[in-house]
């Protein structure tokens, strides 16, 4: 039992000493981490702020490796995670089609990066060198895929609105200029009996991988109302008949059906339309018919067709 006492003393002896290396030990670590000290690192180049007509297509340099006066605790944590600093391209400059930063230029961007207690002492001292892709814009007319399926006895009142009905892609000529225009997704309606309003994504071609586009959605909307049916008697003219010649049609008047508000409808007089056939049309005497054309018609009249396309006619000479 003695010696077991014994034995115990002993290992817990050298548990306390042990425990005292360690903290002396870390106690120097700390010690030596706080003080300054000079070494060298690399921080990695993230490029910026690039001109709005200028695209960075390669950046030659991607780190650059620096001199810095900074406590033991920096050096270590750079040494862990190399920093990122950013290289501001809003000050490149121009030499021909090529583009530079001095080394002065950036150098000066580092060290307001750096923390108070970082020193930057050297850096390497060469020219960052750029090529750029130049931008320009170009506008795009916008092209709807719409299957519009209307219910009975509706119709769309006026045309679609789009807005905006063209956009503008700002990138690379070699990206845009095979593109002419841009179409929405498809869209469908059906039994469609009221006004409509909808956002239409739009379908970005694949090789626009670099251009940005002013809208990446259209709204298409338009107005749906119910119609009635009127069938409108009108008289026929016939134009270009020379002074010298008469002539009768068979039938002299047409009827028009027409397709509008009720409302609309009931202020509808066949002196309201224009229906004409040219007697310059007639080729022959052999020929024996007449075309007709429906020349005007009054606003609010979403359709109006001829129940007649063609007539018979006589003609006399005095």
């Amino acid at each position: 039992m003695l010696n077991n006492i014994k034995s115990g003393l002993k290992k817990r002896k050298v548990k306390i000493f042990l425990l005292f290396l360690t903290g002396s030990g870390l106690a120097w670590f700390i010690s030596n981490l706080s003080e300054t000290y000079e070494g060298t690192t690399s921080f990695y180049l993230n490029y910026v702020n690039a001109p709005d007509s200028l695209l960075l297509e390669k950046a030659f340099t991607t780190q650059v490796d620096v001199r810095l006066r900074a406590v033991g605790f920096q050096f270590l944590l750079a040494g862990l995670r190399k920093k990122t600093v950013q290289i501001d391209l809003s000050q490149i400059r121009a030499r021909g089609s090529q583009f530079h930063i001095p080394p002065g230029t950036y150098q000066k961007q580092i060290e307001r990066q750096l923390s108070r207690s970082m020193t930057l002492i050297s850096m390497d001292q060469d020219t960052l060198f750029l090529t750029f892709h130049k931008l320009r814009n170009k506008t795009i007319p916008v092209k709807v895929q719409l299957t519009l399926g209307l219910a009975q006895n509706h119709i769309l009142d006026g045309t679609l609105e789009l807005g905006p009905d063209s956009i503008i892609l700002h990138g690379p000529e070699y990206e845009i200029q095979g593109i002419d225009l841009i179409k929405t997704e498809p869209l469908v309606f059906e039994n469609l009996m009221e006004d409509f309003s909808r956002n239409v994504t739009l379908q970005i071609p694949p090789e626009l991988v670099r251009t940005e586009l002013s809208s990446r959605e259209v709204v298409l909307s338009g107005k749906v109302v119910r119609f009635s049916e009127k069938l409108v008697t009108v008289p026929i003219q016939v134009v270009h008949l020379p002074e010298d010649v008469k002539i009768r049609t068979f039938p002299d008047k047409v009827e028009v059906l027409c397709k509008a508000k009720v409302d609309v409808l009931r202020a509808v007089e066949g002196k309201d339309f224009q229906v004409i056939a040219d007697y310059n049309d007639i080729q022959s005497d052999t020929l024996k018919t007449l075309s007709l054309q429906l020349l005007k018609k009054p606003k609010g009249i979403y359709s109006a067709d001829l129940m007649e396309r063609k007539i018979e006619y006589i003609l006399r000479r005095e």
